[in-house]
């Protein structure tokens, strides 16, 4: 097995077997069924028919998961759609070393324009959205860094990676322009809100036609709610894109804060992920180029 991050750790079957048979011993018989790989930053297996095992694959993620056990159950009282709650929490072992966590199995499949109405999508994207934001924040921690923190705290990340993308594929110039108008827009003020920070497709179920289910809460926090707008230049479609910013329902600050918000990831995946894994490259180039375009 090789991975797409130098310090990532590859998890044998194996090892999950042993870490379940000592510490989740009335789950160690269940059928275990590795997943392809769906993101960047765990190892998913089914268990029996009903669960999932997340397991953390590099030091960043990992530090997520205890936020996610303490606060995805809290937040899922609030929410209109089901939300991978964790059931359990595991502790290292085995060689294995950070905590992880065994979450409920959701149905569902990945949307796409054609197996899901592109308005819905939208409409039904932007309703769970503002219910997010609506949730009472329960002294939840304010995010200082990462996704939804203040903008200024992303720029040494901007102005490294930035010089780094290939010349052919982008304009540095026009990328840090963008850059400088989310700078100077208004900064956000107001009480931190909760919200998903990556929402896109690979982090949403559909059923029967409808939204389902909104998964992978690892970059979950409070903060700018303005974040939540990055959908816009990411998997939705783009000819919903402006039906899903008037849905959501935030000002013009917050949508020049948002195009910051999407550059800052995308601009550093675009060289990261470029030999090990294109396809992040590629997403991440195609969300480069609707940003510039909304620039014109």
């Amino acid at each position: 097995m090789t991975g797409m991050h130098a310090d990532e750790v590859l998890v044998a079957d194996e090892t999950v077997r042993h870490l379940l048979a000592d510490q989740l011993p009335e789950w160690a018989s269940l059928p275990l069924v590795r997943l392809p790989p769906a993101g960047t930053d765990n190892q998913l297996f089914r268990l029996g028919d009903d669960l999932l095992v997340r397991m953390p694959r590099m030091p960043g993620p990992a530090e997520t998961v205890a936020f996610e056990h303490e606060w995805l159950p809290r937040l899922a009282e609030h929410l209109p759609l089901p939300v991978p709650a964790p059931l359990a929490l595991g502790e290292p072992g085995h060689g294995y070393p950070w905590q992880w966590t065994v979450v409920p199995w959701i149905e569902g499949e990945t949307p796409t324009p054609d197996t899901f109405d592109p308005e819905e999508w939208a409409v039904s994207l932007a309703a769970f959205v503002r219910a997010c934001r609506a949730v009472p924040g329960m002294d939840g921690p304010a995010k200082t860094a990462g996704r939804g923190s203040p903008l200024a705290a992303h720029d040494d990340w901007v102005r490294e990676w930035a010089p780094r993308a290939d010349p052919s594929l982008v304009d540095l110039d026009a990328v840090l322009a963008l850059w400088e108008d989310a700078l100077a827009a208004p900064a956000y003020d107001g009480e931190p809100r909760w919200f998903h920070g990556d929402l896109h497709e690979g982090n949403l179920l559909v059923r029967d036609g409808r939204l389902a289910a909104v998964i992978d809460w690892g970059a979950a926090g409070r903060g700018d709610p303005a974040v939540e707008l990055n959908a816009m230049w990411g998997y939705l479609p783009g000819e919903v894109a402006d039906l899903y910013r008037s849905e959501v329902g935030l000002d013009e600050a917050a949508y020049r804060r948002a195009r910051g918000f999407a550059l800052a990831p995308s601009i550093s995946a675009l060289t990261y992920y470029r030999d090990t894994t294109p396809w992040i490259a590629e997403r991440s180039l195609a969300t480069l180029r609707r940003l510039l375009a909304s620039m014109d």
